[in-house]
């Protein structure tokens, strides 16, 4: 139970409050004997509380208190800045210097180095709590005191009886000496304010040209209010004296404080000479009483002495004491990644205030606590034929002209730029291995075409516009997978694929017809992290085992041998274009290196090894395995060692953000650099020279049979179903991460409507001979996140406050425009060689594999307990039904790629989905307790545990701080290029 705060307690606790307070006062600490002499307490208020005080000008929405206040659902409270001015130079030269600050955190003077210390969470001496509370239960309170200037408040705390006029004459002199403070000015120049002692006729209102240019007033909010404290120690005083000031109306106290802020609160705490640093340590305890939201909330609505102090003993009930000689008190606490919820430290006045906000929090509770689309309006079957497709366009037509102007808006174009280049490498990446997969049937002009057309066209039409299409990993793997069994039975694979794309489009518009898309309630993290890890394996399987197969083709012999093979350039027809051949040794008749983008001519005369005429440029076999063995690797470790540079300390965030974001794309420039500096004679991409498809002989259209059979167009039906399952699968996992609850989308999503626009351009891309498209998680979520919202002004040490998703249409539409144009960049994209694009094929698949839940609980498998990391789950699961749990994933897993590495693997959709059927069932071998934690609840589990009383403890609470903590962590990033 928590002391009360003001006149609205009960009497049981203002009777616990006083015996708390009486406990305190009988405790005889060391120095604390000459408060006791001291004169009696003196409450004097100005003027009755008002039953809503002015809190002063709210700070502005984007400001750091307007979430918090949002979610106690109180009155908004200015942000408080807090300044401690020391007493220095007794008895020599008297002179107040400011020493500390506090916003949310603190931050020390560190005058030997010449700058003010990182923000850090303050920590206190009990004693200087204990000496604080009773020099305020002694000295003297004004509450809503009507100073309107500096010189009128020292007349009234210098108002005491204990203080003879010659000395209360003194004191006013030296609180009216300007204090100085310590300002960092532009450069490395650091300086200190004037000291000049001001008069009664000084402007002491008016602020100096250092408050104003402060870079601090930069990071508060409008509305912003300053609380000062005076510690010290002052020889000719006899006894403490202290006093306590809150102003009825905040006024600019001249240069009190280093930023030109109206004051609401003044701490005064002097006196005789004291051991250790009594003054300065009490002076830094009430400057973080003032720092602390609910001691303020209660200050600012504070009646009388009685109050005060009941504020300050529920602070002390809440203090964490830590041992002596267990930790270092020099050390400095780093502030938190996110603060804890403020919603448990409410005082019954708050809780009162609030009244009917209390259910939308339960809600809000509940959403976290039961899975993130427990209560989504757009997972309700309507029951009616398309139902869902009709209410998610007729939930978005309200918003659609909005979508256009919310756009306009410098940060979107930044994102347009951001979003263009990770397109542009997804199109390249995807065009060049589904080329290599499907035997140059297609290729990277069919991957930007196919991107632009198609993701052009989702944006204008789609649910949540913010999804990014793109070429996935599943996707790609279906594709190779269908092409392989085209070739096995000597199908024309274009216009098998055609009637496969014919059939999924229908399979995909009686999903939607049927509202199928409520059934992503099923796919829980179980599902995603199944999907992803597969995925994931396989890409890694495949990026080493191309490598492996280009090493194969060209080993790496000893100089001298005559295995040698070479690789010549020679000019072209017409000497315009640089052609390579490759030959081999007479003795290697084994070896089949054939031409590479050239007819056979007769290159001119060569002296290597080999014995055959040497070109201008010649290249024997191991100088293109070692350089490709080499392309490779650089381009892995680089753009992993890119991604990892977010994390770290060097460099400033900005540019540690962009070197993370386009990790990608800079470890294509790096490869191709190489290449093209070392002259090296690596595979490079295949790219048509002009506007045409890249397999010679077809049109954009492609043929309905070609020379197969006609019953195979009813054949394809079965690939297409399965094709479906996974479409269904890729599509509406990427939704359900995309639309999670800590985003803050206000617009609303629209699963129905966007597997109807995947179905329609799965029809059209098919006709033209273009990939497939779906959602793409992780550039979907890069696009959301250059798009958030967060508060312009924060206090230093505090993360800003994320504020939503700025939701449009026209950054998506502009980049698949963007990327469109880029079809003209096929001169250039030939340079790129494709062990640069295996090694960021290898780098996704590592990357997307190393952000699941899944891998961490692996990793415990082969660490003992001692080593664990902290992790929530842990604390609530015991750790055999962790590893129980994890075990089943791996089996599962391993099933999975047993089925994928038979002839059966065209099936392996049908599997996946079969993931949800093991889920289900682990509801029999797991509680919901330990699914809550290991996994999500399923719509069955969340409606039963009010039944079965689930106690909310073990999940989150819903607060602000931990939205922050989940905010852009997907639980199950897909398998797409990472550009985050």
């Amino acid at each position: 139970m928590q002391p009360a705060r003001g006149p609205l307690a009960s009497e049981p606790r203002t009777v616990l409050v006083l015996r708390f307070c009486a406990s305190l006062m009988e405790m005889k600490l060391p120095g604390q004997e000459g408060f006791e002499a001291s004169s009696a307490p003196r409450n004097i208020p100005s003027g009755e509380l008002d039953s809503n005080p002015d809190p002063g000008t709210g700070p502005s929405p984007d400001g750091p208190s307007d979430t918090e206040s949002k979610e106690l659902g109180v009155p908004k409270d200015p942000l408080l800045f807090i300044q401690l001015n020391e007493l220095l130079g007794w008895p020599q030269a008297l002179e107040w210097r400011e020493t500390g600050r506090w916003v949310l955190f603190e931050e020390k003077l560190e005058v030997a180095a010449g700058r003010w210390s990182a923000p850090h969470v303050p920590t206190l001496a009990l004693p200087s709590l204990q000496k604080l509370r009773s020099l305020l239960a002694e000295g003297l309170v004004l509450l809503d005191c009507p100073a309107q200037s500096l010189l009128e408040l020292v007349e009234q705390v210098t108002r005491v009886e204990s203080l003879s006029p010659e000395l209360r004459g003194q004191l006013q002199a030296l609180l009216l000496q300007r204090p100085q403070h310590y300002n960092q000015t532009t450069g490395t120049r650091l300086c200190w304010g004037s000291t000049h002692p001001r008069k009664a006729s000084d402007n002491e209102e008016a602020p100096l040209r250092e408050q104003c240019q402060n870079p601090l007033r930069q990071k508060l909010p409008p509305g912003a209010e300053a609380g000062t404290v005076l510690a010290g120690e002052l020889g000719f005083l006899a006894q403490p004296l202290g006093a306590f000031v809150r102003l009825r109306n905040p006024v600019v106290l001249g240069s009190l404080t280093e930023v030109s802020l109206p004051s609401r609160f003044f701490c005064l705490l002097l006196g005789p000479r004291m051991l250790g640093k009594g003054y300065h340590e009490m002076g830094r305890a009430a400057a973080v009483l003032l720092s602390d939201p609910q001691f303020q909330w209660s200050v600012r609505r504070a009646s009388n002495l009685h109050d005060l102090l009941a504020a300050l003993d529920a602070f002390l009930e809440e203090v964490t004491v830590l041992p002596p000689g267990r930790w270092d008190p020099t050390a400095r606490i780093p502030p938190p990644k996110c603060l804890p919820s403020q919603h448990k430290r409410l005082p019954s006045q708050q809780r009162e205030i609030r009244g009917p906000a209390v259910p939308r929090l339960t809600s809000a509770e509940d959403r976290h606590r039961h899975g993130p689309h427990a209560h989504s309006p757009e997972l309700q079957r309507t029951g009616r034929l398309f139902g869902g497709l009709i209410q998610d366009v007729r939930r978005k037509v309200p918003w659609y002209p909005s979508d256009f102007l919310d756009a306009l808006h410098l940060q979107c174009f930044s994102a347009v730029l951001y979003i263009y280049l990770a397109t542009v490498t997804n199109a390249i990446t995807f065009g060049g291995l589904l080329g290599d997969a499907t035997d140059g049937a297609q290729g990277v002009l069919e991957s930007f075409l196919g991107t632009a057309v198609a993701g052009a066209a989702f944006c204008l039409m789609a649910g949540q516009p913010l999804t990014i299409l793109s070429s996935t990993g599943p996707v790609l793997v279906f594709e190779r997978l269908l092409f392989s069994f085209s070739r096995d039975y000597s199908l024309d694979y274009l216009p098998f694929r055609l009637w496969v794309g014919i059939w999924v489009a229908t399979f995909c518009l009686v999903l939607v017809a049927t509202e199928a898309s409520v059934l992503v309630r099923y796919f829980t993290r179980f599902t995603e992290e199944g999907f992803c890890a597969l995925i994931s394996l396989i890409f890694i399987y495949d990026a080493v085992g191309k490598m492996l197969n280009l090493t194969h083709t060209y080993p790496i012999q000893k100089p001298g041998s005559s295995a040698y093979g070479c690789l010549c350039q020679y000019p072209g027809p017409g000497g315009n274009e640089s052609q390579w051949i490759r030959t081999k040794p007479k003795d290697r008749d084994d070896i089949d290196l054939g031409l590479i983008n050239a007819s056979l001519l007769p290159p001119p005369e060569c002296t290597r090894q080999g014995g055959h005429p040497r070109g201008p440029g010649c290249h024997t076999v191991p100088d293109i395995a070692f350089f490709s063995l080499l392309l490779f690797l650089t381009s892995f470790f680089f753009a992993m060692a890119l991604k990892c540079v977010k994390t770290s300390r060097f460099f400033p965030s900005v540019v540690r953000k962009g070197l993370s974001d386009f990790s990608s794309v800079l470890a294509i420039l790096l490869g191709c650099g190489l290449d093209a500096f070392l002259g090296l004679a690596t595979p490079k991409l295949m790219v048509p020279r002009e506007f045409k498809p890249t397999l010679p002989g077809r049109g954009w259209l492609v043929s309905p049979f070609g020379a197969n059979p006609w019953w195979w167009s009813v054949a394809a039906a079965l690939p297409a179903l399965l094709l479906s399952i996974l479409i269904f699968m890729d599509q509406q996992i990427t939704a359900v991460i995309l639309n999670r609850m800590e985003y803050r989308l206000q617009k609303g999503a629209g699963f129905h409507l966007d597997l109807f626009c995947v179905a329609v351009l799965m029809l059209l891309t098919s006709a033209l001979g273009l990939p497939w498209y779906v959602s793409a998680t992780v550039i979907s979520l890069a696009h959301m996140d250059s798009l958030r919202r967060e508060s312009r002004a924060c206090a230093p040490g505090e993360r800003p406050n994320f504020l939503g998703i700025r939701e449009q249409r026209l950054t998506g539409l502009v980049v698949f425009i963007l990327t469109g144009a880029s079809i003209f960049l096929a001169p250039v994209l030939k340079f790129i060689p494709m062990p640069v694009l295996y090694g960021i094929f290898l780098y996704m698949g590592v990357a997307a594999l190393s952000s699941i839940q899944f891998t961490k609980r692996v990793k415990l498998l082969l660490m003992p307990a001692k080593h664990q990391p902290d992790l929530l789950l842990l604390r609530h699961v015991p750790l055999t039904r962790v590893h129980l749990f994890t075990a089943i994933q791996l089996a599962c897993l391993g099933l999975l790629w047993i089925i994928k590495s038979t002839p059966a693997a065209i099936i392996f959709p049908l599997m996946l989905l079969g993931l949800v059927g093991v889920r289900k069932a682990l509801e029999r071998v797991f509680s919901p307790q330990e699914l809550l934690w290991l996994d999500e609840l399923m719509p069955e589990e969340e409606r039963s545990i009010p039944e079965k009383g689930l106690e909310p403890e073990h999940s989150f609470s819903g607060s602000d701080s931990e939205d922050s903590e989940l905010m852009y962590q997907p639980k199950a990033p897909e398998i797409n290029i990472s550009v985050n």
